[in-house]
């Protein structure tokens, strides 16, 4: 379980700090445990984080990470900010599973792939809004096993 999960873990967890831009000033901003996680990409503030907001959210992680700017991620792009043998090894692996075409990159297409699967792991009502509560109900699910299904 925990190596389908790894993925959208990992995802959301080095996407937390990209979006820290601030916002439109309001007179009542939101509580600041709002705009942790996945709700960070909740630009509009209306509690759910829509396919548009998530892909903005995650073209801009994209384009923090792409520190040499040459449209693609290397291994050590990724890893940049990783602290632990442990982490290292874990985003080693996500590193491989996004790079579908095996080149030693992540091309931006197949990072927006990936942040897509993601999405549409956390929509369990796929009504296209995820938010907080919905990814962690969808973290806690047991992923298909495939050899189980095919038989």
């Amino acid at each position: 379980m925990m190596t389908k999960t790894l993925p959208l873990i990992l995802l959301l967890l080095a996407a937390a700090p990209a979006l820290a831009a601030p916002g439109p000033e309001t007179t009542n901003p939101p509580p600041a445990r709002q705009n942790a996680g996945v709700m960070r990409y909740d630009t509009n503030n209306d509690g759910f984080v829509d396919r548009a907001e998530w892909n903005a959210g995650q073209e801009a992680r994209f384009k923090q990470l792409d520190t040499d700017k040459d449209g693609k991620l290397s291994k050590e792009e990724l890893s940049a900010n990783t602290r632990s043998d442990r982490a290292l090894a874990r985003q080693e692996a996500f590193f491989k599973r996004m790079d579908t075409d095996r080149d030693g990159f992540v091309s931006k297409a197949e990072f927006m792939a990936q942040a897509d699967k993601n999405f549409a792991r956390c929509d369990l009502d796929k009504d296209g809004r995820i938010n907080t509560a919905e990814c962690r109900q969808a973290l806690r699910r047991q992923p298909v096993d495939r050899a189980r299904q095919d038989r």
